[in-house]
């Protein structure tokens, strides 16, 4: 007898998928609105997951969401270019019990991802170009290896510091100048294993002021095209801000319009209160942990210089800290620096500086 196959058809039904993201393979969790499909393992490919979903559910609208982290958004954009809905949510923000937490499993994230999906409760982040993100991975390359020489720098004070040789009074400025790197390397101890010591670091310390001076280089060729040459022109007018700090505000931000409010912005700054209340106790817990560590840290540094140079901005320094501690005063100019960059990046014109008085 010859026999008869049905062809499922799920056409108007929606079909979610959660993806717990690891190196060598994902922990895949799918459900429809009625009941969970199956949670497996699968290649860190996109065409196997969605063959399957093909496969299994044809004629379905597939929705996925997967956490942001090292992966990046690569996944989100293929999965879109195959024509699949696709989230990347903040790991921060996904609900999660007390069970799931004390029994952590890929297994568990992939379903706990895929729940949250398909009862609406996860907001998606923004996801920025492919030309964006090499453009942001430029600038904060350059800001690592700042870190890293100042590390390099710490470890030669330090070295020096061990065996008690002091440094020249013109040798002790901020800045490292090649005359001071010089002068550094004829330097010498009682043993050559000391010196192959020092020499190791001030070796270092070279290579690293070349990569940056590099770096600088390719960022500063970056700001003359578009679609940064008239924004960095205008963040430029704001007091305060170098070329050096519009790249980093403008790759890291990408598009002012999706912040729809000042709040919103500062919020993704860290710029804002924490808060902790319960009933009718209320308390300010301080600056929020919640930031974007490049933007809020740069924020801060130039705040401290537009504050010795605008005349608004110091009155307004000075009114502050005179009720209140100077390091949380300057978080406030902060944020007034913040909307100035909003009115600059927004209105696309430079900023007009005004020593109209100022309220706090």
């Amino acid at each position: 007898m010859e026999k008869q196959y049905t062809r499922p058809d799920f056409s108007g039904q929606d079909i979610y998928f959660g993806i717990d993201v690891g190196l060598k393979g994902w922990k895949v969790a799918i459900m429809t609105r009625d009941l969970e499909h199956r949670v497996f393992t699968q290649p860190p490919d996109v065409s196997i997951l969605v063959n399957y979903l093909s496969r299994k559910f044809p004629g379905g609208r597939y929705h996925g969401v997967y956490e942001a982290g090292y992966s990046g958004f690569w996944i989100h954009d293929e999965i879109r270019e195959r024509g699949v809905e696709c989230m990347v949510a903040n790991p921060a923000d996904v609900p999660t019990k007390h069970k799931e937490k004390a029994h952590k499993s890929n297994r568990v994230d992939a379903r706990k991802l895929v729940r949250s999906l398909m009862n609406n409760e996860l907001d998606p982040i923004y996801v920025p170009s492919r030309r964006a993100m090499e453009d942001r991975s430029l600038t904060r390359s350059r800001c690592e290896f700042v870190k890293k020489q100042t590390r390099c720098k710490n470890q030669i004070k330090a070295l020096l510091a061990l065996y008690g040789i002091t440094l020249r009074e013109e040798e002790t400025e901020t800045y490292w100048s090649r005359k001071r790197v010089v002068y550094l390397e004829q330097l010498k101890f009682q043993r050559p294993s000391g010196d192959q010591t020092l020499k190791s670091l001030l070796e270092e310390l070279v290579f690293l002021r070349g990569t940056i001076a590099r770096l600088c280089k390719q960022i500063r060729a970056l700001a003359l095209e578009e679609p940064y040459c008239i924004s960095v022109g205008h963040l430029q007018s704001v007091c305060g801000l170098s070329m050096m700090s519009a790249m980093i505000i403008l790759t890291e931000l990408v598009d002012i319009n999706r912040f729809r409010t000042l709040d919103h912005l500062a919020s993704y700054c860290g710029l804002v209160p924490g808060e902790h209340s319960t009933g009718e106790d209320q308390t300010i817990t301080g600056i929020t942990t919640r930031r974007n560590p490049m933007l809020r840290g740069l924020l801060i540094e130039c705040a401290w210089v537009a504050a010795r140079k605008d005349p608004a901005l110091h009155q307004a320094f000075n009114k502050l800290a005179a009720r209140m501690p100077k390091n949380k005063a300057i978080i406030r100019i902060a944020r007034k620096l913040l909307n100035r960059i909003r009115f600059v990046l927004k209105n696309q014109q430079p900023y007009e500086m005004s020593i109209a008085r100022t309220t706090c």
